[in-house]
């Protein structure tokens, strides 16, 4: 395999949809935006952020499209929110994008991008332990990024309390829930190019 192949191969993700025509990634593309409106809508509100099933659709996008498609599905995905489709938690308006969740928004096209980059270098189904890890580590950049962006506008401790330590139990949860499914997914994980 050259060089070339092995670098489209190692970004193609579970679904090796990164190597299909730009037509069925398009497809692929439309259906994982379509995911994330679904997953969004399954949510607990809390106030300032709800709990929802986001972070898992996209840290599963990332790990089963490859970080390329990954990030560009969940960019897709925030592209229709920000033209007013209902795609966000209870469908929220643009005015998300400036609120108490711009942060998390604004980390998960990174978060599907990492997650999927760690699941195209063995941290996927083949190892549960590491498919794990990869989920966690999306779920906390999440919340690191998301506390961050709450803390500048409600204060460092309140946004702690209210916009990170509720989350901790539900991103470890959501990443055991991420790594079961890629394990249980037909074995079609390879070795991918570093």
């Amino acid at each position: 395999m050259s060089n070339v192949a092995a670098r489209r191969a190692a970004s193609a993700g579970l679904l090796n949809i990164g190597e299909r025509p730009l037509l069925q990634q398009a497809a692929a593309v439309f259906a994982g935006t379509i995911a994330l409106a679904i997953a969004s809508q399954i949510a607990v509100p809390m106030i300032p952020v709800p709990v929802t099933m986001q972070t898992f659709a996209v840290t599963m996008i990332g790990a089963l499209y490859g970080w390329r498609l990954g990030f560009v599905t969940v960019l897709a995905w925030l592209g229709e929110a920000a033209l007013g489709l209902p795609v966000l938690a209870n469908g929220a308006s643009t005015a998300a994008f400036f609120g108490p969740t711009a942060g998390y928004l604004a980390s998960f096209p990174i978060v599907a991008a990492l997650t999927g980059w760690l699941a195209q270098r063995g941290w996927n189904g083949r190892n549960v332990g590491l498919a794990f890890g990869a989920m966690l580590v999306g779920n906390a950049l999440c919340l690191a990024v998301g506390g961050l962006w709450l803390a500048a506008l409600i204060g460092f401790e309140k946004a702690m309390l209210v916009g990170v330590v509720p989350f901790i139990l539900g991103g470890v949860l959501k990443s055991a829930l991420g790594a079961a499914v890629l394990k249980a997914l037909p074995g079609r994980w390879t070795t991918s190019a570093r």
